[in-house]
């Protein structure tokens, strides 16, 4: 008598993330959220700075300040769906591995990490950026965009799980995931200040190594801590 072998890790979180991508499509909450929060964020840094443009080490805080503060948005929002409807009770309960979630949360919040990335660097250059990058520079922007959201998805799925098992999740994803994204946020800022200066600038290496050692770093904590976190 043959028994059903159980899902491998890729095969379900394949099936994770395509749950997760579905949902969203249906109903886009999560990215409708942090596309307005960030279209806000730059007309409130509009009026607030009383400045039609801005370059260099301010245009770089202000866009990655606001990409922050919308990726806690989609950060807790990761588990609130499952834990509430018994999503994560019935993952648990299957014969799948547990690392398989961790995969495909940090995967679908990634992507959406990407596409939001992408459109508020857009918005940003056309309401706040004074200078206007070349071809070489939005590519650098792009590939910091890529590293940071990386870290930022890895950080954020350790972070959701940890806060679902509690009441005040809200609260604790916000205290936990933003000290634990300071050293990424200096590297992010100070590798975009040139590629946003008048004149232009090229991308420091030291600071693109420093986001690569971040995103490994805590890709080995989350994949070595996940499966005690969404035990407990």
């Amino acid at each position: 008598m043959s028994t059903a072998r159980p899902p491998s890790t890729l095969s379900a979180a394949r099936t994770v993330l395509y749950k997760e991508l579905t949902l969203e499509r249906r109903a886009p909450q999560t990215l409708t959220a942090m596309a307005l929060f960030c279209a806000s964020a730059f007309v409130i840094f509009h009026f607030a700075l009383a400045r039609n443009e801005v370059e260099g080490a301010l245009a770089a805080g202000v866009l990655w300040v606001t990409l922050t503060l919308a990726a806690l948005l989609g950060i807790g929002r990761s588990f609130v769906a499952d834990r509430e409807e018994g999503g994560l009770d019935g993952f648990l309960l299957a014969p799948a591995p547990r690392i398989s979630l961790l995969f495909a949360k940090a995967a679908a919040l990634l992507i959406f990490l990407l596409i939001i990335g992408f459109f508020a660097a857009l918005l940003f250059s056309v309401m706040l950026l004074g200078p206007t990058p070349d071809g070489a520079q939005w590519a650098s922007l792009a590939l910091l965009i890529l590293l940071a959201d990386l870290g930022i998805a890895l950080v954020g799925t350790l972070v959701a799980g940890i806060a679902i098992q509690t009441r005040a999740r809200d609260l604790i994803t916000s205290i936990l995931a933003l000290p634990l994204l300071i050293p990424l946020l200096i590297a992010v800022t100070k590798a975009s200040e040139p590629l946003l200066s008048v004149g232009g600038g090229t991308l420091a290496w030291r600071w693109l190594a420093l986001l690569g050692l971040y995103d490994l770093i805590f890709g080995l904590l989350a994949y070595a801590l996940f499966d005690y976190l969404i035990e407990d």
